[in-house]
């Protein structure tokens, strides 16, 4: 194995480890999760199931979607799409293993530092800024790797190619939809919102923006270390 294999392998395992400790520091703020999340932690929350486990059922119907928007509008080779899409499986069971234990670790900030900075409204928004930046860099880690994407990115690049717009605008759109999913769920359920507030909003714009500047000090030299 040559250097920069190991090179691509550590940067991708670490970004996703990063990423797993953002997206749960989020949800432990109490102060609204990240849109592409949200549907798993409202389900979770209002039945007290397993985040992790909520989170990879949702990831393989995400899967799910891309094969068959892979197989009706694909170019080029199907098989190397639908590899690619089988194997975010293995990737997206470890991966929720990675949230199942950073959640076990992590407490909800409100209630187990209560009367502290920790668990104040400022403190949380502390750590929401902390996660955010967490989840960005985590994401431009894994995503510049190039090696096998999270369901999450991989549904919206697989809508992306089959409706031919930007991965821009289509990001934007999926989450509006997670988002309205998340607020019915919420409502319908339970009579409140679940999962939605200013931390989805703040991760909406934030996330975009912490791969930018992440990749803007590091892209060049990570790459040249991992031989892309």
């Amino acid at each position: 194995m040559t250097k920069e294999k190991i090179y691509r392998g550590f940067f991708y395992a670490a970004g996703l480890l990063i990423l797993a400790l953002g997206i749960t520091l989020n949800t432990k703020t109490g102060l609204g999760v990240s849109p592409i999340i949200s549907v798993a932690f409202c389900v979770s929350d209002i039945w007290n199931l397993n985040f992790g486990n909520i989170t990879l059922a949702l990831y393989t119907l995400f899967i799910v979607v891309e094969m068959l928007l892979h197989v009706s509008h694909h170019t080029g080779s199907l098989k190397a799409l639908l590899l690619k899409d089988i194997l975010q499986l293995p990737l997206s069971l470890v991966f929720t293993r990675f949230l199942n234990i950073f959640g076990a670790l992590i407490p909800d900030l409100q209630t187990a530092y209560a009367g502290s900075f920790a668990g104040s409204f400022a403190g949380r928004l502390f750590f929401l800024i902390i996660a955010i930046i967490l989840t960005g860099i985590g994401a431009a880690m894994s995503l510049n790797m190039r090696i096998i994407p999270n369901p999450g990115d991989g549904i919206v690049q697989a809508l992306s190619d089959c409706f031919g717009k930007s991965v821009g605008f289509t990001k934007n759109c999926f989450d509006l939809l997670c988002i309205s999913v998340t607020i019915i769920l919420g409502l319908a359920l339970s009579g409140h919102l679940v999962g939605i507030g200013v931390g989805t909003v703040l991760a909406a714009i934030g996330v975009g923006r912490s791969i930018a500047v992440f990749n803007h000090f590091t892209f060049d030299k990570m790459n040249a270390l991992a031989g892309i």
